[in-house]
């Protein structure tokens, strides 16, 4: 049986949360855009009286290469981060369905029922609660410590009762493996809401962002006027599919939540009553 390690929680508790709020990372992106911008288009004009006949034309390749290159990072990004989001949703329907498996078995140990569903519901509530605390880390991994240890005592006191006489003779081969799945999908949730891509995909997001700043600076220069619409529009959009693509990496703690997919735990404590 695997059992959730509330130590284990606490220390990964910290990969629950962006190591830089996606609203300070959109900002200094947006702001750091509009400098290369400007950075790219004062670098053209300096060149512009050395330029031969052609030779900015000559640049179009190594600029399409590198604006393919960041669109494909952000579809890569992006794509991941969806499918990840998607995944937790879907582990908090596998839980209900788990719990609820469990639940329904105690009919097996009729003796031992009553106190069993008790402790389910108290168990559930505090799994709502675990989730409802985030992003407050501390009070969420001391609620986790909660959990486990009333998985402990359903554990133990389903053991025990699948051994008196009035317990269906099916009951530890029925009741103990849905408790046990139960218990290892709480693991499973705690695991994925740590699975993130690797830091230096977000700072090559950034970096790459910044180049093709300078590059579409550049290129902007053969105007005499800023067009304010097309460098705003080029880094608005920008910075908000990276603001959205941040912020449902980490869905506890940011505008994008799971709350919405935690209705079918609450639904579940509901029918306990």
């Amino acid at each position: 049986m695997v059992v959730a390690d509330s130590e284990l929680n606490r220390k990964g508790a910290r990969f629950m949360e962006p190591p830089i709020s996606p609203v300070l990372f959109s900002v200094f992106l947006f702001l750091g855009m509009l400098i290369m911008l400007e950075v790219g288009r004062r670098l053209a004009v300096r060149r512009r009286s050395k330029e031969v006949d052609g030779e900015r034309s000559n640049l179009g390749p190594v600029e399409g290469a590198v604006f393919a290159l960041f669109g494909l990072l952000m579809a890569f990004t992006f794509s991941g981060a969806a499918s990840r989001f998607n995944e937790k949703r879907m582990l908090i329907a596998e839980e209900a369905n788990t719990i609820e498996t469990a639940y329904l078995r105690l009919h097996l140990v009729p003796a031992a029922e009553p106190k069993l569903q008790e402790l389910f519901r108290r168990y559930l509530d505090s799994r709502l609660e675990t989730y409802r605390k985030l992003p407050n880390m501390k009070a969420a991994s001391l609620e986790m410590g909660n959990s486990k240890k009333i998985q402990e005592q359903i554990w133990t006191e389903a053991v025990a009762a699948t051994r008196l006489p009035s317990s269906h003779p099916a009951a530890g081969w029925l009741l103990l493996p849905a408790l046990n799945n139960m218990i290892d999908i709480t693991t499973t949730r705690t695991m994925a809401l740590q699975m993130h891509p690797p830091r230096i995909i977000h700072a090559f997001l950034f970096g790459l962002g910044l180049i093709c700043s300078v590059l579409a600076g550049y290129r902007m220069a053969t105007g005499h006027y800023r067009s304010w619409l097309h460098i705003l529009g080029f880094t608005v959009i920008t910075v908000i599919v990276v603001y959205v693509v941040l912020d449902i990496e980490y869905p506890r703690a940011g505008l994008i939540r799971l709350e919405a997919a935690d209705q079918v735990l609450e639904d579940l404590r509901d029918a306990m009553k």
